[in-house]
């Protein structure tokens, strides 16, 4: 260390940091010294990682290969990383979070064995981590009993559902919080699926049987050929030989002290067991969530490979592989969102609550709520939720056990990162707004008669503020629907830039306004080269690629359509960390000390024509379209009797088709992915009018000639036939 003395390391691992600006960067070997208050991060070892640092005064920025990673500002002679953390090794100064480490995914699937873990590792399911195999959990020591074998009498079948192994488990001592005493589980020999009920008594277990065998012949379209119990009373009925006999079900029972005939079902509720055990000990959460637990333990082991297949029940069933991002630590802390009918104007979004598994047959998580400021949601009541933040390096109810008081959280130091299923492809987000041409009526024709206002303040002042306020309020609701920013505290070092309402009015041919119109802008002159942006530049189809698709589409008879992206801009993703004031006007109430965080772009960035050309260039491509070697703007598809062209001039389209099929199809791609105008056969492009005829297309620009004419008073000049001399022979 710096004073020449020495601190012990007390491990090894890996650490992911994840920016401010979203992007995440993994350390690997990262060494955890407790005795060090701050977490370090090399400089030297990052550029040889292909890291860029570039310093200014008291900030810098992180890139690799020119693209933005985030950046940092200097605290107390050192420069601080603005980082997202959770889970820290530090959390008297924290800095990071550690991520995949074997622990952690040892406590997400349920204190499952070592072996398991080191399989699902060698199978690809979850990360690669380091572990002494010979290592133990203190956890699953205390809650584990030892393991009995039991002799297998047959083996596995060979299809699904020929053999169905039962067993009822009783709990009857400690009901669950909905009075549940016993569960029953099914276990199918081929694949070990099991599916697990819970029920008040054991007079159930027919009725419980009639549901499962629907849902699985259903689901398999298959039937169930026979079902292995123990001689219990529940299995000995009338009633259930009754209906076995009249389904064709084959009923085999164990020999008397024989619990090793139907050791599947034996080993199965062991195992159940014990997970249950591991999971309520570890999050210290009450004894009466024992069902809860014994749902996700039992959800966990159908995901879990077995050795001599190395496939897992789930994927010999299902057939497809299970994902495991669902998988949370069980008892851990979450915030969850309050549905917006329960969610009042004031006070927090979400409550706190406790992570108890996952609901059935429905994409959402089940918690149990622990602290409530709102009056709509109680607390010890259980919610169905899929909008949370986990924290699973918070245990709520085992700090509870360990301390003689509640400790607070400190939601700051240790939020966590929302997953993203960047995996997931999202369509683009675009504006639901509907365009409304004003109709002043016939008596009303409003002409201009000032300047546009150049501010907020001048146009909120004006004899026509009304007409601006109208306009200003739709431009921040497009923008709002957009999701363009979100408010969040403007991280140390970082400075915001402003914004600014430029207003314009829309005139009629005749010189009376249309409409007015309000674009909100950034002002992004204020941004410095690679600190708020790196690329600017924007490719746009050349007048001569143009000119050329319109004579082929000549040539061969083909259609001409146009459209127009309305806010082009807006859709571009931004790479970069920005951040920006709230418009004039918009400042939230109670919020007025947060920031923007730009998310997508806006007018007046730097990088806002770079972006869009991106998304849209990313969006063709992904749907068949491929780009012309001589021109990145142009786009041709090939189909089965017909070909379509498109040339894109920043947000002006043409559409050229061989048949009229081709051209409605790439339209309605297009509107479902962009808000789009659609424009009808083409007429005017790049102040070129475009007229179709019996012969081909006819090229003019007289409207422009006449405007040119109108401006320097010449309507009134003497007519030439041609352009050139008329003595010419040609």
């Amino acid at each position: 260390m710096g004073n020449s003395s020495s601190s012990r390391v007390e491990g090894k691992g890996t650490i992911k940091l994840k920016f401010t600006s979203g992007k995440v960067v993994t350390l690997k070997d990262v060494l955890h010294v407790p005795d060090i208050r701050k977490n370090l991060v090399s400089g030297p070892l990052l550029s040889q990682k292909g890291f860029k640092l570039v310093f200014e005064s008291n900030k810098f920025v992180l890139t690799k290969g020119g693209m933005y990673v985030g950046k940092g500002y200097l605290a107390d002679g050192l420069f601080k990383l603005n980082v997202m953390v959770a889970n820290a090794m530090n959390k008297n100064n924290i800095s990071a979070y550690i991520a995949d480490s074997f622990d952690l995914w040892h406590a997400r699937l349920g204190h499952v064995n070592s072996r398991s873990l080191h399989r699902m590792m060698n199978l690809g399911l979850i990360p690669k981590l380091d572990f002494d195999v010979k290592s133990k959990c203190e956890v699953c020591v205390e809650s584990k009993f030892a393991r009995h074998t039991y002799k297998i009498v047959q083996g596995r079948t060979s299809a699904l559902l020929d053999l169905i192994h039962t067993d009822i488990c009783d709990f009857k001592s400690l009901p669950t919080r909905g009075g549940k005493n016993y569960f029953i589980t099914f276990i199918d020999n081929c694949s070990k699926y099991c599916y697990v009920y819970l029920i008040k008594s054991k007079d159930e277990a027919l009725g419980i049987l009639k549901i499962y065998k629907a849902e699985v012949e259903n689901q398999l379209g298959r039937k169930i050929k026979a079902i292995r119990s123990d001689r219990g009373g529940e299995y000995e009925s009338d009633a259930f030989a009754e209906f076995c006999a009249i389904h064709g079900i084959i009923h085999q029972t164990t020999a008397p002290f024989a619990p090793q005939q139907n050791g599947v079902a034996e080993r199965k509720n062991k195992t159940l067991k014990d997970m249950m055990n591991s999971m309520l000990n570890s999050s210290g959460l009450p004894h009466n969530l024992w069902g809860e637990a014994l749902l996700t333990a039992n959800h966990i082991l159908n995901r879990i490979p077995y050795k001599k297949t190395n496939k897992s029940p789930y994927e010999i069933w299902r057939g497809r592989l299970p994902t495991y991002k669902t998988l949370k630590v069980w008892g851990c802390l979450a915030k969850v969102l309050i549905p917006i009918p329960k969610r009042t104007k004031l006070g927090p979004k979400t409550v706190d609550c406790i992570f108890i598994g996952l609901a059935n047959h429905s994409a959402a998580y089940r918690f149990l709520v622990i602290k409530s400021e709102n009056s709509n949601v109680h607390i010890n009541t259980i919610i169905e939720s899929n909008e949370a933040e986990f924290f699973e390096g918070i245990l709520p109810y085992k700090d509870k056990e360990t301390s003689s008081k509640k400790r607070g959280y400190d939601e700051s130091q240790n939020k966590s990162p929302k997953l993203s299923v960047k995996d997931q492809d999202m369509e683009p987000r675009k504006s639901k707004r509907t365009k409304i041409s004003k109709d002043f009526g016939p008596d009303f024709i409003s002409y201009l008669t000032e300047e546009e206002p150049r501010t907020y303040s001048e146009a909120m002042r004006s004899p026509e503020a009304p007409y601006w306020k109208e306009a200003i309020d739709s431009e921040i609701q497009s923008i709002s629907q957009n999701n363009t920013w979100e408010l969040v505290d403007l991280p140390p070092g970082s400075k915001p830039i402003s914004c600014k309402q430029a207003f314009r009015r829309k005139l009629r041919a005749n010189g009376s306004i249309d409409k007015y119109k309000a674009r909100l802008v950034a002002k992004g002159y204020r941004q410095k080269e690679e600190l708020d942006y790196f690329d600017t530049y924007s490719p746009v189809s050349r007048i001569t690629s143009i000119r050329m698709l319109i004579a082929i589409a000549a040539i061969y008879n083909m259609d001409i359509h146009q459209m127009d992206v309305k806010t082009a801009f807006l859709n571009g993703e931004l790479d970069e960390e920005i951040y920006m004031e709230q418009p004039e006007g918009f400042v939230v109430k109670n919020q007025e000390n947060k920031v923007c965080k730009l998310v997508k772009s806006l007018y007046g960035l730097k990088q806002a024509p770079k972006q869009w050309h991106e998304k849209f260039d990313h969006a063709m491509l992904s749907h068949g379209f491929k780009i012309n070697e001589c021109d990145k703007c142009v786009y041709y598809k090939e189909m089965k009797n017909s070909c379509v062209l498109v040339c894109l001039y920043v947000d002006d389209m043409l559409i050229i088709g061989t048949s009229k099929d081709a051209i409605n199809s790439t339209k309605k791609l297009l509107s479902s992915m962009f808000d789009m105008k659609d424009l009808g056969q083409a007429d005017v492009i790049l102040g070129i009018k475009v007229k179709r005829s019996d012969e081909g297309y006819v090229l003019t620009q007289s409207h422009y000639i006449e405007k040119i004419l109108q401006w320097f008073n010449q309507m009134d000049c003497k007519l030439a036939v041609t352009p050139f001399d008329a003595n010419c022979n040609l």
